[in-house]
């Protein structure tokens, strides 16, 4: 059983990974760490952990722990995540694991050097349902793919969540914008060599609050827009010469809508919907990387894989300022 601290008592951990941790089969939780150690007791008795620390240092310091999942501000990744692996500790790091490429040279740099595994929480990839999207597209069940189409929306103007904080890497692309992009790229096996984008900003907050993206991988095209000051929504569209496949709840699966796959023919005359009764995309994602740091045979996000996704999300900031394309 690999067992995880976990580095701060935040909302995505408390909501969904903690959860999926204590309910795989491979691993455990047995340290929370806070910087106020009544809350890490908290959550740990909430959660029938053994063990509450009142600093970071003192539990990656700690024996009682091999692995640590870090949800802190997205500020705070790199600099964590190097600290965690420096302690000897496997990292499993929310999503965006960096805010620019070229800082994840200094992770891969503490992962070699340390021997130890550090991966970005894309948990759409571990899910049941993009692994099947993937095996329809290499099937050819659509023919060959000639446009993506994607959406991710919600509204927060609370001025108090990290989301509006340029301080604490907030804004839509690191926070949403990544979706579309991983999604495409882990479902085609293609990378974006050209971008083309529009991005507002919030006047008080000075975060990005809407883009729209076009993303040239070559074979097909990505279109795709993200806001976090839109009402919400949740859309992939994968579409081909014969054909096209939605993915109906493409991101926060089953809490979003259904977790399905539609797929139409090219002259709608049929349509098929897979369904998938709970895929738990966050368990399948504790389970693999647990597997992967036994040593096992293991398909999980590299950080070479992460440094691919910055590089379009860098490339959609660059493309903002210009008018026309931008290399990735």
């Amino acid at each position: 059983m690999l067992r995880f601290g976990i580095l701060s008592t935040a909302k995505i951990g408390r909501d969904n990974v903690v959860p999926a941790i204590q309910d795989a089969e491979n691993c455990v939780i047995t340290a929370i760490a806070s910087r106020d150690f009544a809350r890490a007791r908290e959550m740990a008795d909430r959660f029938s952990v053994p063990h509450a620390f009142g600093s970071y240092e003192e539990m990656l310091a700690s024996d009682t722990i091999d692995a640590v999942y870090i949800p802190l501000p997205t500020s705070q990744h790199v600099e964590w995540s190097i600290k965690a692996a420096n302690a000897g500790k496997h990292v499993l790091c929310e999503k965006p694991i960096a805010l620019k490429a070229s800082e994840i040279d200094d992770l891969i740099a503490a992962r070699d050097r340390n021997k130890v595994i550090i991966s970005e929480a894309f948990m759409v990839t571990y899910s049941p349902v993009w692994r099947k999207v993937r095996s329809l597209l290499q099937e050819g069940a659509i023919g060959e793919l000639r446009h993506v189409q994607g959406a991710f929306t919600y509204y927060n103007r609370d001025p108090g969540n990290m989301r509006n904080i340029p301080e604490l890497g907030g804004g839509g692309l690191p926070d949403i914008g990544v979706y579309p992009i991983i999604s495409t790229r882990f479902s085609t096996g293609k990378e974006p060599s050209w971008i083309q984008a529009i991005t507002e900003r919030d006047a008080e907050f000075g975060t990005d609050i809407y883009s729209s993206v076009k993303a040239d991988f070559g074979d097909f095209e990505l279109s795709f827009y993200i806001s976090t000051q839109m009402a919400g929504r949740q859309i992939m569209v994968f579409h081909g010469t014969d054909g096209y496949i939605e993915v109906k709840s493409p991101f926060n699966a089953n809490r979003w809508g259904p977790e399905e796959i539609e797929v139409t023919d090219r002259g709608h005359s049929e349509s098929r919907i897979i369904r998938f009764q709970d895929s738990r995309q966050y368990r399948c994602q504790a389970e693999a990387f647990a597997r992967a740091a036994a040593g096992e045979k293991e398909e999980i996000v590299t950080l070479e894989d992460s440094r691919l996704n910055q590089k379009a999300i860098d490339a959609i900031y660059r493309a903002s300022e210009k008018d026309g394309w931008e290399a990735v």
